[in-house]
């Protein structure tokens, strides 16, 4: 890593949250205080061409895919999603085709393209680090959203929710580049079957490349002792740092080791097994970040004081003027914190992942039973799929949250489907951009939170507009307070 591609060593790290809730306008509004702003890596792909469907209001894609490095790519983008004024307020969203190991050409550019664009517009006007977040386990797109966050310029890539060991390698692949292999996880397949090998060429987007590309940083989000050790031995897997994120963070977790065990009302219970050891991550050599409870300017000098370069946080940004939430939404998430009526709770069932989530209790959102079963099943994004073997030796894709009917035939057991909520149509609903069904209905959304409002209420309770609101700068100085 050169000290062109990035100056300091931030402090704050600012969560990525969510399926725009961390879009470009928070990133850049971090980043321009000099810490780090991170976009979302989840579905950028239809993320762009729901922003080009409203109209594009200030213009922002459109001067973003003026300047992608193949012309051609960012016109045939306009041509098929923009709508000038945007479409009417019954209308649907035109759908973006669904990732396959074998995506279209076509998808794979408009996938390179949405990377580009939220990172180009994070960046845009200033020389601060603008990092973006992948989820490990949502594999299909990642390539091509990595690779057009690079060329956008992206300074760091934070991975969790699963190993990142092969990220390392893929970034600098993808920086000079050159095609790559990313093994994906088939279920029911053995692990010297072919079929889980997702090859993308950026070729295919950019036939004529330029010079390699600057090269990230790559930061691991873990939760785990033993896997910080295990990347960090091996020069493939070796990361340039580790964010540690405990059981208090929002949106989604690592399960607890050991038996499966809940509390009175369903919430996973962590015990000593589930304790990172600090000091031993600490003697790996690399900086450290902690995540999980450390929203306050209290946690970040303890975090200083015990040796990490810093703390991750979301929750706190979450609730922030520029945060990606519907307008609407993070008003009453802001009153009913301020009022004390806003319960957090960690979910087992909610995410298709596996992974416990963490989901605010709000009327009229998928937390609502009424709201939930008022809902007909429908998988149209498929962000969330996970591909499994055919008796026929066939990959296809299943998802716990889909069609009851299409998920048994498919081989999905009916103990996973209680509870599941569609999180592709929720968090792209949370974000304000639902999609309206045939019948008239639509979505509803379901909204993520970290439990640590405490700081939240004081920033909302000392502002002094109309109505209660802070802006990331401000949550950037309490931060970093004393």
């Amino acid at each position: 890593m050169t000290t062109d591609t990035i100056r300091t060593v931030p402090i704050v790290i600012q969560g990525g949250m969510g399926v725009a809730v961390s879009d470009w306008r928070l990133a850049r509004a971090v980043s321009v205080t000099g810490q780090l702003g991170v976009v979302s890596g989840t579905a950028v792909d239809v993320l762009l061409t729901r922003r080009l469907q409203r109209g594009d209001v200030g213009g922002h894609v459109r001067r973003a895919l003026a300047a992608f490095p193949r012309p051609e790519v960012a016109q045939w983008i306009l041509d098929s999603y923009f709508v000038e004024g945007g479409i009417a307020a019954d209308a649907r969203f035109a759908q973006v085709p669904r990732h396959t190991f074998a995506s279209s050409a076509r998808l794979q550019e408009l996938t390179v393209a949405a990377g580009f664009v939220e990172v180009f517009l994070a960046k845009e006007g200033h020389d601060g680090a603008v990092g973006i977040n992948f989820l490990r386990k949502i594999e299909l797109p990642l390539p091509a959203t990595l690779y057009g966050a690079i060329l956008g310029g992206v300074d760091y890539v934070l991975v969790g929710a699963g190993s990142p060991a092969d990220i390392p390698a893929l970034v600098r692949s993808l920086s000079r580049h050159e095609a790559v292999t990313l093994t994906v996880k088939v279920m029911g397949a053995r692990s010297t079957d072919a079929v889980g090998e997702l090859v993308f060429d950026p070729a295919v987007v950019l036939p004529s490349p330029p010079a390699p590309l600057p090269l990230p940083r790559v930061l691991a989000i873990v939760a785990s002792t033993d896997l910080a050790r295990g990347l960090a031995a091996d020069p493939l897997t070796r990361p340039d740092g580790f964010v540690i994120e405990g059981a208090a963070a929002g949106g989604h977790n690592a399960p607890p080791r050991g038996p499966r065990r809940v509390d009175e009302i369903g919430q996973p219970l962590y015990d000593e097994r589930d304790v990172v050891q600090l000091e031993e991550i600490f003697s790996l050599g690399l900086p450290v970040w902690l995540a999980g409870g450390y929203g306050t300017p209290a946690k970040v000098r303890e975090a200083l004081a015990a040796g990490a370069a810093g703390v991750q946080v979301g929750t706190l940004f979450a609730y922030c003027d520029e945060s990606g939430f519907d307008a609407d939404i993070k008003a009453d998430m802001r009153a009913r914190a301020m009022t004390g009526d806003l319960d957090v709770r960690a979910d087992w069932r909610v995410s298709p992942t596996g992974f416990p989530f963490r989901v605010a209790d709000i009327p009229g959102t998928l937390t609502d039973v009424t709201v939930r079963d008022a809902r007909t099943p429908v998988c149209d994004l498929g962000v969330l799929r996970t591909p499994y073997l055919k008796p026929d030796g066939v990959v296809d894709f299943r998802c716990p949250a889909e069609p009851v009917a299409a998920y048994l035939r498919k081989g999905g057991r009916e103990a996973n489907i209680e509870g599941r909520v569609c999180l592709c149509n929720a968090l792209l609903a949370s974000a304000g951009f639902p999609q309206r069904r045939p019948s008239g209905a639509v979505e509803a959304p379901l909204v993520t939170t970290g439990a640590d409002l405490e700081h939240v209420v004081e920033l909302l309770t000392a502002s002094t507009g109309p109505t209660p609101g802070y802006s990331a700068a401000q949550a950037v100085a309490h931060l970093l307070a004393g």
